[in-house]
C-alpha cells in the first residue's frame, strides 16, 4: 500500500513513514506539510497519487480539510484518511460531508495501519474517541442515557439496531437493516442531510415545507434512537459506503 503523509509537524511525518514502513504497513510515497503542497504533490503525475492520503486537520495556510475538499473534487476516488489532534464535531462532520474515508485522532500510531487497511477494504474508518463525539456512546458500545432522563426500553432496542450499524465501516447488510427501519421519505431525507443540507435546502429539493422535513428528521431520530441530524449523517454515510 503506499500512502502519503501531511502534517505541518515534520517530526510527526517522519515517524508515521518510519512505523508503517518498518511494520510493513505502508510505503510512504511522500510528505507535505501544508495543504497547497499537499495537492501539488498529488496531481504532480499519475505515479505521485497515493492508495491513501493521511492528512492533519489544521496547518499553516491552507488547511487540510480545504485541501481534501479540492482533492475530491478533482478525483472523486481518492481515499482520504484524517489524522489530527483535533476532536472537534464541526471538523468531524465536515470532512466526513467531504467524503473522507475516516477520522482519527492522534493518540496511538500503532491503530493508523489497521485503519489503513481497513480503508484500503473499502470500510469508513471513525476513532471511538470521533464515534464518542458524535454518538454521545459512553466509550463501552452503549448508547449514552439522555440528560432528562433514562432512555425508554422502546428506543433503547433502537439505539442497540442502530449502534450496530455503526463501528469500521458497514455492509450492504447495514444499509438494508437501515433502510428498513425508515420509509421512503425518511429515507430521502436523512440522504440529504447526510449530505450536509439544511432543513430549508431540503425543502426546496423534495418540494416539501420546512415543518415536514423537521417532522421527518425527528422521524427518522426517533426510529432510530438517536438525538440530532448529525448522529443520522453519520450512521447514514457508514450504511452506504
Amino acid at each position: 500500500m503506499r500512502i502519503a503523509i501531511v502534517d505541518d509537524d515534520p517530526i510527526v511525518c517522519q515517524s508515521l513513514e518510519t512505523i508503517l514502513t518498518a511494520t510493513g504497513a505502508a510505503e510512504a510515497l511522500w510528505t507535505a506539510n501544508d495543504g497547497d503542497d499537499a495537492v501539488a504533490r498529488y496531481f504532480a503525475s499519475p505515479g505521485t497519487r497515493p492508495d491513501v492520503l493521511l492528512i492533519d486537520i489544521q496547518m499553516p495556510g491552507r488547511d487540510g480539510l480545504d485541501a481534501a475538499r479540492e482533492i475530491l473534487e478533482r478525483d472523486p476516488a481518492a481515499r482520504i484518511l484524517f489524522l489530527t489532534t483535533f476532536a472537534d464535531r464541526a471538523y468531524i462532520t465536515q470532512a466526513m460531508a467531504l467524503g473522507a474515508k475516516g477520522y482519527l485522532i492522534k493518540q496511538d500510531v500503532t491503530a493508523v495501519g489497521p485503519a489503513l487497511q481497513a480503508v484500503m477494504a473499502g470500510q469508513v474508518v471513525l476513532g471511538s474517541d470521533v464515534l464518542g463525539k458524535l454518538t454521545g456512546d459512553d466509550g463501552d458500545g452503549r448508547a449514552a442515557a439522555p440528560a432528562d432522563g433514562p432512555v425508554s426500553p422502546t428506543k433503547r432496542r433502537r439505539a442497540s439496531a442502530a449502534g450496530s450499524m455503526r463501528g469500521h465501516g458497514a455492509s450492504s447488510a447495514d444499509a438494508a437493516a437501515l433502510e428498513s427501519m425508515l420509509n421512503e421519505r425518511e429515507r430521502e431525507v436523512a440522504a440529504l442531510v447526510a449530505e450536509g443540507f439544511d432543513n430549508r435546502d431540503i425543502a426546496k429539493r423534495l418540494c416539501f415545507s420546512e415543518g415536514t422535513v423537521r417532522n421527518r428528521v425527528s422521524s427518522a431520530l426517533d426510529k432510530l434512537g438517536l438525538t440530532n441530524r448529525t448522529q443520522l449523517a453519520i450512521l447514514w454515510i457508514n450504511a452506504h459506503r
